[in-house]
């Protein structure tokens, strides 16, 4: 019998042929049922509690917060691009309940936090050594292609439609935009979040 596990009938492997590795990271139900998650290969049958644990041994010292006004979906997606570049931290400002469907399970391996609001953010940030950076094209913004982010940086996203609010924006030290040339007025907020994060990694990466 082959050593590797058999093609799974969605994304992902099948289960793993026997003898199982003597792995405690390895998850028994996985090996034996096989492992569709959206995972990258190194993690293929590993427990959750293991991949958050190795990820954390090189979580990136970016960190993201959104503003949850509303039921907005697009903060699933800014979080599921969060996990794509393992940022430190996600927090979400407002209201608790927001809509995971657009995060596909990433959340799972994040380190997730709540405030109440901006001044709860920004006192977060004030104690651990970070600087808010507000992501919207508002008057006074500077061009983010042109601004070197700090390593140890929050990028700061309002929600969508509305944009940030007053107070978050108080409670940035800085303000950027993504420079457009077409005729729409902002971009959507889980495709800045992921332009910004990528510029971010250009530098500190």
């Amino acid at each position: 019998m082959s050593d590797e596990p058999a093609p799974a009938d969605g994304p992902g492997v099948g289960p793993h042929p026997h003898p199982w590795p003597d792995d405690p990271r390895l998850d028994p139900e996985l090996l034996a049922a096989g492992d569709s998650r959206n995972v990258v290969d190194r993690y293929r049958y590993w427990r959750l509690e293991a991949i958050v644990a190795d990820l954390d041994t090189h979580r990136r010292p970016l960190q993201v917060a959104i503003q949850n006004f509303a039921h907005d979906f697009n903060i699933g997606s800014v979080v599921r691009t969060a996990n794509a570049f393992n940022v430190a931290g996600v927090h979400v400002v407002g209201r608790r309940r927001w809509n995971r469907r657009g995060a596909m399970v990433t959340d799972r391996y994040l380190h997730l936090h709540h405030h109440e609001d901006a001044a709860g953010l920004a006192g977060w940030a004030a104690g651990a050594g970070y600087t808010l950076v507000g992501v919207d094209n508002l008057p006074g913004a500077v061009p983010l292609e042109t601004t070197e982010l700090p390593e140890r940086c929050c990028l700061v996203f309002g929600s969508e439609g509305p944009g940030l609010s007053e107070d978050l924006v108080a409670a940035c030290s800085a303000l950027v935009a993504i420079s457009q040339d077409g005729s729409t007025r902002s971009l959507n907020a889980g495709a800045a979040a992921a332009i910004a994060m990528y510029h971010w990694a250009l530098r500190w990466c």
